[in-house]
Protein backbone atom coordinates (compact mmCIF):
# COMPACT_ATOMS: atom_id res chain seq x y z
CA UNK A 1 0.00 0.00 0.00
CA UNK A 2 3.13 2.19 0.63
CA UNK A 3 4.27 1.67 -2.61
CA UNK A 4 1.29 2.48 -4.25
CA UNK A 5 1.05 5.87 -2.07
CA UNK A 6 4.40 6.82 -3.25
CA UNK A 7 3.31 5.91 -6.61
CA UNK A 8 0.60 8.20 -6.33
CA UNK A 9 2.25 11.21 -5.20
CA UNK A 10 5.45 10.89 -7.71
CA UNK A 11 2.10 11.47 -10.45
CA UNK A 12 1.17 14.25 -8.26
CA UNK A 13 4.74 15.86 -8.31
CA UNK A 14 4.75 14.71 -12.14
CA UNK A 15 1.62 17.14 -12.60
CA UNK A 16 2.77 19.59 -10.23
CA UNK A 17 5.89 20.10 -12.29
CA UNK A 18 4.62 20.08 -15.66
CA UNK A 19 1.51 22.67 -14.71
CA UNK A 20 3.86 24.93 -13.05
CA UNK A 21 5.62 24.64 -15.94
CA UNK A 22 3.28 25.07 -18.96
CA UNK A 23 0.29 26.38 -17.32
CA UNK A 24 -1.47 23.46 -19.34
CA UNK A 25 -3.26 20.64 -17.63
CA UNK A 26 -1.34 17.25 -17.89
CA UNK A 27 -2.60 14.17 -19.25
CA UNK A 28 -1.76 10.24 -18.29
CA UNK A 29 0.00 10.23 -21.80
CA UNK A 30 2.29 13.29 -21.21
CA UNK A 31 3.27 11.94 -17.62
CA UNK A 32 4.78 8.62 -18.94
CA UNK A 33 6.33 10.30 -21.69
CA UNK A 34 8.17 12.96 -20.24
CA UNK A 35 8.69 11.59 -16.14
CA UNK A 36 10.40 7.86 -16.72
CA UNK A 37 7.79 6.19 -13.28
CA UNK A 38 8.05 3.02 -14.86
CA UNK A 39 4.37 2.25 -15.30
CA UNK A 40 1.65 2.08 -18.05
CA UNK A 41 -0.38 4.64 -18.72
CA UNK A 42 -3.60 2.56 -17.65
CA UNK A 43 -1.94 2.80 -14.01
CA UNK A 44 -1.12 6.31 -14.06
CA UNK A 45 -4.89 6.95 -15.26
CA UNK A 46 -5.71 5.05 -12.38
CA UNK A 47 -3.71 6.79 -9.81
CA UNK A 48 -4.81 10.05 -11.27
CA UNK A 49 -8.39 9.08 -11.23
CA UNK A 50 -7.51 8.18 -7.65
CA UNK A 51 -5.86 11.23 -7.07
CA UNK A 52 -9.15 13.31 -8.27
CA UNK A 53 -11.09 11.40 -6.10
CA UNK A 54 -9.03 12.46 -2.88
CA UNK A 55 -8.80 15.95 -4.01
CA UNK A 56 -5.49 16.64 -5.05
CA UNK A 57 -6.21 17.38 -9.01
CA UNK A 58 -9.24 18.45 -10.71
CA UNK A 59 -9.98 18.54 -14.50
CA UNK A 60 -11.10 21.81 -15.69
CA UNK A 61 -13.62 21.95 -18.18
CA UNK A 62 -13.72 19.32 -20.63
CA UNK A 63 -9.80 18.91 -20.64
CA UNK A 64 -8.62 15.60 -20.77
CA UNK A 65 -5.36 16.77 -18.43
CA UNK A 66 -5.74 17.25 -14.51
CA UNK A 67 -4.26 20.16 -12.75
CA UNK A 68 -3.30 20.37 -9.42
CA UNK A 69 -5.95 21.80 -6.59
CA UNK A 70 -4.86 24.18 -3.00
CA UNK A 71 -5.08 20.67 -1.40
CA UNK A 72 -2.62 19.09 -4.02
CA UNK A 73 0.22 21.51 -3.47
CA UNK A 74 0.22 21.80 -0.18
CA UNK A 75 0.65 17.74 -0.13
CA UNK A 76 3.67 18.50 -2.81
CA UNK A 77 4.62 21.41 -0.38
CA UNK A 78 4.97 19.23 3.07
CA UNK A 79 6.62 16.65 1.10
CA UNK A 80 9.46 18.89 -0.20
CA UNK A 81 12.49 16.91 1.10
CA UNK A 82 15.13 18.75 -0.81
CA UNK A 83 14.42 22.88 -1.74
CA UNK A 84 16.57 23.34 -5.04
CA UNK A 85 19.62 25.32 -4.01
CA UNK A 86 20.72 28.54 -5.66
CA UNK A 87 23.91 28.43 -7.47
CA UNK A 88 27.07 29.68 -6.40
CA UNK A 89 26.88 32.46 -8.87
CA UNK A 90 23.21 33.57 -7.49
CA UNK A 91 24.15 33.57 -4.17
CA UNK A 92 27.17 35.88 -5.05
CA UNK A 93 25.38 38.25 -6.73
CA UNK A 94 22.87 38.40 -3.54
CA UNK A 95 25.68 38.76 -1.62
CA UNK A 96 27.37 42.14 -3.59
CA UNK A 97 23.57 43.64 -4.52
CA UNK A 98 22.48 43.69 -1.08
CA UNK A 99 26.33 44.11 0.78
CA UNK A 100 26.47 47.40 -1.26
CA UNK A 101 22.79 48.74 0.11
CA UNK A 102 24.02 52.47 2.23
CA UNK A 103 21.76 51.91 5.31
CA UNK A 104 18.83 50.14 6.49
CA UNK A 105 15.95 51.90 3.93
CA UNK A 106 18.51 51.21 0.78
CA UNK A 107 18.60 47.52 1.89
CA UNK A 108 15.38 46.52 2.73
CA UNK A 109 14.55 48.40 -1.16
CA UNK A 110 17.02 46.35 -2.54
CA UNK A 111 16.34 42.88 -0.94
CA UNK A 112 12.30 43.65 -2.46
CA UNK A 113 13.90 44.37 -5.69
CA UNK A 114 16.18 40.93 -5.68
CA UNK A 115 13.40 38.63 -4.54
CA UNK A 116 10.83 40.10 -6.98
CA UNK A 117 13.57 39.62 -10.24
CA UNK A 118 14.35 35.44 -8.91
CA UNK A 119 10.82 34.25 -7.89
CA UNK A 120 9.26 37.04 -11.09
CA UNK A 121 6.36 37.67 -8.46
CA UNK A 122 5.38 40.23 -5.51
CA UNK A 123 7.69 40.21 -3.05
CA UNK A 124 7.29 42.19 0.31
CA UNK A 125 9.79 42.95 3.27
CA UNK A 126 8.47 44.82 6.73
CA UNK A 127 10.42 47.06 8.79
CA UNK A 128 12.28 45.83 11.51
CA UNK A 129 9.93 45.38 14.47
CA UNK A 130 10.70 47.48 17.28
CA UNK A 131 10.06 44.93 19.75
CA UNK A 132 13.04 43.07 19.10
CA UNK A 133 15.19 46.43 18.46
CA UNK A 134 17.71 48.26 21.00
CA UNK A 135 19.61 51.24 20.82
CA UNK A 136 22.68 51.00 20.27
CA UNK A 137 24.45 54.43 20.34
CA UNK A 138 22.69 58.19 19.94
CA UNK A 139 24.73 60.97 18.65
CA UNK A 140 24.12 64.47 19.42
CA UNK A 141 25.04 66.68 16.41
CA UNK A 142 25.30 70.44 17.26
CA UNK A 143 24.03 72.53 14.39
CA UNK A 144 23.78 75.91 15.85
CA UNK A 145 24.28 76.78 19.42
CA UNK A 146 20.38 76.58 20.21
CA UNK A 147 19.79 73.46 17.40
CA UNK A 148 20.94 70.18 18.04
CA UNK A 149 20.25 67.07 15.51
CA UNK A 150 19.58 63.33 17.26
CA UNK A 151 21.14 60.38 15.33
CA UNK A 152 19.60 57.25 16.75
CA UNK A 153 20.99 54.20 16.09
CA UNK A 154 19.18 50.81 16.71
CA UNK A 155 20.89 47.03 16.65
CA UNK A 156 18.54 46.22 13.99
CA UNK A 157 19.86 48.94 11.27
CA UNK A 158 17.60 51.76 11.77
CA UNK A 159 18.94 55.07 11.69
CA UNK A 160 16.52 58.27 13.11
CA UNK A 161 17.50 61.86 12.69
CA UNK A 162 15.87 64.12 14.41
CA UNK A 163 16.31 68.13 15.26
CA UNK A 164 15.90 70.03 18.07
CA UNK A 165 15.60 73.43 18.85
CA UNK A 166 16.52 74.08 22.49
CA UNK A 167 14.77 77.92 22.60
CA UNK A 168 18.85 78.82 24.08
CA UNK A 169 21.79 78.32 23.46
CA UNK A 170 24.36 75.34 24.73
CA UNK A 171 27.89 75.09 25.03
CA UNK A 172 30.17 72.44 24.03
CA UNK A 173 30.50 71.03 27.26
CA UNK A 174 26.74 70.93 27.79
CA UNK A 175 26.46 68.96 24.18
CA UNK A 176 28.96 66.64 25.32
CA UNK A 177 27.09 66.33 28.99
CA UNK A 178 23.67 65.52 27.33
CA UNK A 179 25.51 62.97 24.89
CA UNK A 180 26.20 61.22 28.01
CA UNK A 181 22.97 61.66 30.03
CA UNK A 182 20.86 60.19 27.13
CA UNK A 183 23.64 56.95 25.74
CA UNK A 184 23.78 56.09 29.94
CA UNK A 185 20.51 56.09 30.44
CA UNK A 186 19.71 54.21 26.95
CA UNK A 187 22.34 52.01 24.76
CA UNK A 188 21.55 48.14 25.22
CA UNK A 189 17.93 48.59 26.11
CA UNK A 190 15.18 47.57 23.96
CA UNK A 191 13.07 50.96 22.96
CA UNK A 192 10.18 50.78 24.82
CA UNK A 193 12.28 50.59 27.58
CA UNK A 194 14.91 53.55 26.68
CA UNK A 195 11.60 55.34 25.71
CA UNK A 196 10.86 54.92 29.78
CA UNK A 197 13.97 55.85 30.92
CA UNK A 198 14.39 59.23 28.71
CA UNK A 199 11.06 60.52 29.96
CA UNK A 200 12.41 60.34 33.50
CA UNK A 201 15.68 61.74 32.82
CA UNK A 202 14.59 65.82 32.88
CA UNK A 203 13.53 64.99 36.67
CA UNK A 204 16.74 63.43 37.81
CA UNK A 205 19.01 66.49 35.76
CA UNK A 206 21.30 68.96 36.96
CA UNK A 207 19.53 72.36 36.65
CA UNK A 208 21.62 73.62 33.69
CA UNK A 209 20.78 70.89 31.68
CA UNK A 210 17.25 70.79 32.53
CA UNK A 211 15.70 72.95 30.21
CA UNK A 212 17.30 71.51 27.00
CA UNK A 213 16.75 67.65 28.60
CA UNK A 214 13.16 68.41 28.45
CA UNK A 215 13.37 69.12 25.04
CA UNK A 216 15.55 66.65 23.52
CA UNK A 217 13.48 64.03 25.40
CA UNK A 218 9.80 65.09 24.46
CA UNK A 219 11.65 64.50 21.14
CA UNK A 220 13.42 61.48 21.78
CA UNK A 221 10.12 59.42 23.27
CA UNK A 222 7.99 60.19 19.99
CA UNK A 223 10.90 59.29 17.89
CA UNK A 224 10.98 55.64 19.95
CA UNK A 225 7.71 55.10 20.44
CA UNK A 226 7.12 55.17 16.64
CA UNK A 227 6.27 51.52 15.01
CA UNK A 228 8.43 51.86 11.81
CA UNK A 229 7.57 47.37 12.00
CA UNK A 230 4.11 48.97 10.19
CA UNK A 231 5.97 49.99 6.81
CA UNK A 232 6.35 47.68 3.99
CA UNK A 233 8.27 47.84 0.98
CA UNK A 234 7.11 46.27 -1.95
CA UNK A 235 8.15 45.49 -5.26
CA UNK A 236 7.74 43.85 -8.66
CA UNK A 237 3.63 44.12 -8.49
CA UNK A 238 3.50 43.96 -12.49
CA UNK A 239 4.54 40.26 -12.36
CA UNK A 240 1.07 39.38 -11.32
CA UNK A 241 0.00 40.60 -14.69
CA UNK A 242 1.96 38.52 -16.71
CA UNK A 243 -0.11 35.64 -16.06
CA UNK A 244 -4.05 36.60 -15.65
CA UNK A 245 -5.52 33.39 -16.60
CA UNK A 246 -4.07 32.18 -12.70
CA UNK A 247 -6.20 34.71 -11.35
CA UNK A 248 -9.48 34.15 -12.80
CA UNK A 249 -11.69 37.20 -12.23
CA UNK A 250 -9.75 38.22 -9.18
CA UNK A 251 -6.86 39.74 -10.21
CA UNK A 252 -7.97 43.27 -9.84
CA UNK A 253 -9.08 41.69 -5.97
CA UNK A 254 -5.66 40.53 -5.36
CA UNK A 255 -3.56 43.94 -6.46
CA UNK A 256 -6.48 46.23 -4.08
CA UNK A 257 -5.22 43.61 -1.33
CA UNK A 258 -2.14 44.34 -1.84
CA UNK A 259 -2.41 48.00 -1.24
CA UNK A 260 -3.94 47.40 1.99
CA UNK A 261 -0.98 47.13 4.53
CA UNK A 262 -2.73 45.49 6.79
CA UNK A 263 -3.58 42.47 4.62
CA UNK A 264 0.28 42.56 3.89
CA UNK A 265 0.83 42.54 7.39
CA UNK A 266 -1.31 39.43 8.32
CA UNK A 267 0.71 37.79 5.47
CA UNK A 268 3.71 38.07 7.55
CA UNK A 269 2.41 37.45 11.22
CA UNK A 270 3.54 33.61 11.21
CA UNK A 271 7.29 34.36 10.52
CA UNK A 272 8.24 34.50 14.58
CA UNK A 273 11.17 32.20 14.10
CA UNK A 274 14.26 33.03 12.07
CA UNK A 275 14.53 30.86 9.05
CA UNK A 276 11.37 29.07 8.93
CA UNK A 277 9.75 29.10 6.05
CA UNK A 278 6.07 29.15 5.91
CA UNK A 279 3.74 28.65 3.08
CA UNK A 280 -0.22 29.43 2.59
CA UNK A 281 -2.08 28.14 -0.62
CA UNK A 282 -5.17 29.50 -2.03
CA UNK A 283 -7.98 28.84 0.47
CA UNK A 284 -5.35 28.93 3.43
CA UNK A 285 -5.23 32.54 3.22
CA UNK A 286 -7.15 34.39 5.85
CA UNK A 287 -8.37 37.53 3.75
CA UNK A 288 -10.79 36.05 1.18
CA UNK A 289 -9.37 38.27 -1.48
CA UNK A 290 -6.07 36.52 -1.54
CA UNK A 291 -7.88 33.17 -1.82
CA UNK A 292 -5.95 32.83 -5.49
CA UNK A 293 -2.57 33.54 -4.31
CA UNK A 294 0.44 31.54 -2.32
CA UNK A 295 2.17 33.59 0.11
CA UNK A 296 5.62 32.27 1.13
CA UNK A 297 6.80 34.11 3.93
CA UNK A 298 10.03 34.14 6.81
CA UNK A 299 11.51 35.97 9.61
CA UNK A 300 14.42 37.68 8.60
CA UNK A 301 17.30 38.21 11.55
CA UNK A 302 20.24 35.73 13.35
CA UNK A 303 18.98 35.39 16.84
CA UNK A 304 15.69 37.00 16.83
CA UNK A 305 13.40 37.84 14.16
CA UNK A 306 13.93 41.77 12.96
CA UNK A 307 10.88 41.56 10.45
CA UNK A 308 8.73 39.58 7.55
CA UNK A 309 9.18 39.41 4.17
CA UNK A 310 8.39 37.10 1.47
CA UNK A 311 6.54 36.68 -2.02
CA UNK A 312 2.54 36.60 -3.17
CA UNK A 313 2.09 35.12 -6.57
CA UNK A 314 -0.64 32.45 -8.15
CA UNK A 315 -0.76 28.93 -6.56
CA UNK A 316 0.94 27.45 -9.74
CA UNK A 317 4.02 28.37 -8.17
CA UNK A 318 7.34 27.22 -8.19
CA UNK A 319 7.60 25.95 -4.67
CA UNK A 320 11.37 24.74 -4.28
CA UNK A 321 13.15 27.59 -6.39
CA UNK A 322 10.47 30.66 -4.71
CA UNK A 323 11.06 28.86 -1.20
CA UNK A 324 15.04 28.54 -1.44
CA UNK A 325 15.15 32.15 -2.79
CA UNK A 326 12.84 33.77 0.01
CA UNK A 327 15.54 31.83 2.46
CA UNK A 328 18.43 32.87 0.55
CA UNK A 329 17.26 36.32 0.55
CA UNK A 330 16.52 36.77 4.47
CA UNK A 331 19.45 34.89 5.59
CA UNK A 332 21.48 37.86 3.64
CA UNK A 333 19.69 40.26 5.15
CA UNK A 334 19.98 39.12 8.52
CA UNK A 335 23.20 39.03 8.77
CA UNK A 336 23.55 42.14 7.29
CA UNK A 337 21.24 43.77 9.54
CA UNK A 338 23.22 42.32 12.59
CA UNK A 339 26.48 43.29 11.59
CA UNK A 340 25.80 47.02 11.00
Amino acid sequence: MANADERRFDVLRAIVADYVSNQEPVGSKTIVERHNLGVSSATVRNDMATLEEEGYITQPHTSAGRIPTDKGYRLFVDRLSEIKPLSAAERRAITTFLDSGTDLDDVLRRSVRLLAQLTRQVAVVQYPMLTNAAVRHLEVVPLTPARLMLVLITDSGRVDQRTVDLGDVITEDGVARLRTVLNSAMSGRRLNEAAARVAELPDKSPGDLRDALIRVCTVLVESLAEHPEERLVLGGTANLTRNVADFPGSLRQVLEALEEQVVVLKLLAATRNPGAITVRIGEENEDEQMRSTSVVSIGYGQDTVLGGMGVVGPTRMDYPGTIAAVRAVANYVGQILSGR
